[in-house]
This record gives C-alpha cells, structure tokens and sequence, in this order.
C-alpha cells in the first residue's frame, strides 16, 4: 500500500549549498497569502475537522471496542478492533484524502487517512499518540501537467499510565501501526513528527486534490490552512505557488518559491517550479540557469523513459518500449502504470506469461479502486486467452 503526502512539483531535481534556514512563523506566511483574489470556499475547511469523531465512530468505541479494550488493554484493543483480519474490512484507497469521520464512513484511504482515524480513536480512549515520517522514496505520479509525489507517514501507540502502573509486561513502549508491508518498512529511518504537521498534510493533500479536479478557489484555501498550521511543511508553500500559477497570479507565485528556496535551496520541487515560471516570462537566461543545474542533479526526470515507452508502442516498438519501462520501474517499483504497460508490451512481443506477471502487479499496487478494477479484467482478460490457446 502506497501513498501519502502529495506534493505539487516540475519534475526536476536541483542541488545547492546548505545554510543555516530562517525559522519560518505563520507571521511571515500572511504576507504571502492573497485572500481577495480567491473566492470563497463551497466547503467547510477546519482544522478541527480532521480528527473529530462521528456519531457513528463514538458507536462503535461504546459497543463493537468495548470488549477488546476490556480483554486486551486500550492499546492493544484499540489495534484489534481496527486492523485485525474481519473487523472493519479496511481497504487502501489513494483516490482522495479523508478526515477521520469520512475514512471510517467509507472504511477506506491513504496512508495519512488511515494514521489520521487511528489517531483520532486513540486520542479518545487517551491512548499516546506518536506520528512518525518514514523515509522511502518519494514515488511519482502525475494528473494532467501537474507532477506529484508521495512518501508516508505511520503512526506509533503508547501505553496509557493506569495500564503500565504496577504491572510487569513484556509489551513494547510503543508499537507502530504501518499500513505498508513489512519489507517497505523494516529498517527505514523514522522521525517524530507534531500533529500540526499531519493537519498540514492533510490540508496540502486536499489542496492538491483539489487543484487536479479544478476547483482553484477551494486549492487556495485548504493549502492557506496548511501553511497557517505548520509554515515548517514547505511542500505546502510549493503547493500555494502552483495554484498561483494555475491562478495567473504569476507576481505572487515567484515570492512563495523564492521563500522556499531561501530555506532549501536544494528544494527540487520549488526550484523546478522556478525554472518554469521564469521561462513563461521570457527570462530564459535566469531560466536555463536552473534548468541546467537541475540537469546535473537528475539528467532524465520522472516519466521520461514512460513516455519514451509510450511513444514506441504507437510506433511499434516493442522491443523498444519494453526495455524503457523496465528502465522506468528500476527507479519506481511501486507505479502501477508502469507494470500494466510492461505487461501490454510484453504481451505484444507474444511473451503472456511476463504480460500476466507484470499486470498482477499493477493490480497489487494500484492506488484507487478504479485502476484496481481495471487491471483486474485486463488480466481476468489475459488469463482467458491463455486457456484458450492452452486448450486449442
């Protein structure tokens, strides 16, 4: 299961010197906002939203956890009556970000959605709360032009107080809840993250869902939300200066990069977002001198040898595209359009045993339930036409 923090960018990469960064206050965020130029938004957007317990979350705690919390401790109740196999029957589902009501409604979502249910019942039962940034590598995916990445978050439980007094266990300080597999994880660098940073990340991933559906005004105000919330989270200043862009408001949105770069000036994403905008007003010279550099770090940025691939199937080459995707998925394991299309060449090139192999694995790691549909028939598909010939 992958997911989580999506990030708006261009997709290149930039390395710079390291400097002592400014602090970063909600303060110095204000300048940079432009309320009057967004109208207001046709949804509720509250911070205090996010980890709210529904009616139906507090029902569920009072009947169907009771017994769990009893028989096993809150800690360990609360992770059987969540996770264990026939319980909710929670299914990962990328497709949009929900707040903790709307991930237990529909008992699905991302990574963060899943961390952000678990926390908010763990909070109710005054279980400790520990977030926790994963470090894997970031996976791209794109919607349109607009580039986004993904890392992952988990969420780490503690032992209430009154059940650790005066009682001898072999229970871990904390146990982590990860809704990756255990080979993803195990062994990855964590780091301890504020709950002001997870509502960050939360309102950055609407902002960015929204932006991708169209709807500006509301990407305006979810992503003003996160840098009010944790003016820390850059990723969602990047957000804020690509929604400028998609605005016009190419003035404002040259400020907000160049803020990020003044803390980062590594930022890959707010420099390839520079480079861009510098080049759409003709400032070529200040514009290849980025892109050049981003060159160096990154000489074939994300997709690149994908479309390449893409391109020699329209011209059927599939020898050619089948040696470019498997190009693609050595820097991407987990992107599933990268295994269907390995599969659709190698199904050309008459090789349907690879062609199922690689469509199984779109399967697996699509990220919403529409693309798990889809390759599913595709392979249902394939898998018939290999009885047939077996049969013939």
């Amino acid at each position: 299961m992958k997911s989580l923090v999506a990030l708006l960018s261009i997709p290149f990469l930039l390395a710079g010197c390291a400097t002592p960064p400014p602090t970063l206050t909600a303060q110095d965020a204000e300048p940079l906002l432009q309320d009057r130029r967004f109208a207001a938004p046709v949804r509720t957007i509250a911070a205090d939203e996010v980890f709210a317990l529904s009616p139906q979350m507090k029902r569920y705690i009072e009947a169907d956890m009771a017994p769990h919390l009893r028989a096993q401790g809150h800690r360990e109740g609360l992770i059987d009556a969540l996770y264990s196999r026939g319980r909710l029957k929670l299914r990962y589902d990328a497709a949009r970000t929900r707040n903790a009501a709307e991930a237990f409604d529909g008992r699905a979502g991302n990574c963060l959605s899943l961390v952000i249910m678990t926390a908010a019942f763990a909070k109710a039962l005054e279980v400790p709360v520990h977030y926790q940034s994963v470090m894997v590598d970031a996976e791209w995916s794109r919607s349109g032009n607009l580039y986004l990445t993904s890392g992952h978050v988990n969420i780490a439980l503690g032992q209430r107080l009154i059940d650790r007094a005066g009682v001898v266990t072999s229970a871990p300080e904390l146990l982590t809840v990860d809704f990756l597999p255990q080979e993803d994880t195990g062994g990855r660098r964590t780091q301890v993250i504020s709950e002001s940073m997870i509502v960050a990340m939360y309102m950055n991933n609407r902002a960015v869902e929204a932006l991708t559906a169209g709807e500006v005004d509301d990407a305006y105000w979810f992503v003003r939300e996160a840098v009010l919330k944790e003016p820390r989270f850059l990723a969602a200043f990047n957000t804020l200066g690509v929604i400028y862009q998609r605005r016009g408001l190419v003035r404002e949105a040259e400020p907000v990069f160049a803020r990020v770069l003044q803390i980062e000036p590594e930022n890959r994403h707010a420099l390839a977002n520079m480079a861009r905008l510098l080049a759409g007003e003709g400032r070529q010279a200040e514009a290849e001198a980025l892109q050049s550099r981003l060159a160096q770090i990154e000489p074939h940025p994300p997709y690149h040898f994908f479309d390449l691939g893409l391109a020699a199937m329209k011209e059927g080459r599939f020898a050619d595209a089948k040696a470019l995707f498997t190009r693609e998925i050595r820097r991407a394991a987990y992107q599933h359009e990268f295994h269907f299309w390995l599969g659709v060449a190698n199904y050309k090139l008459g090789d349907t045993r690879q062609a199922s192999r690689h469509i199984a694995q779109a399967v697996d790691h699509s990220t919403t339930q529409e693309y798990h549909d889809l390759y599913a028939a595709k392979l249902q598909w394939l898998k018939a036409q290999q009885q047939r010939q077996r049969l013939q």
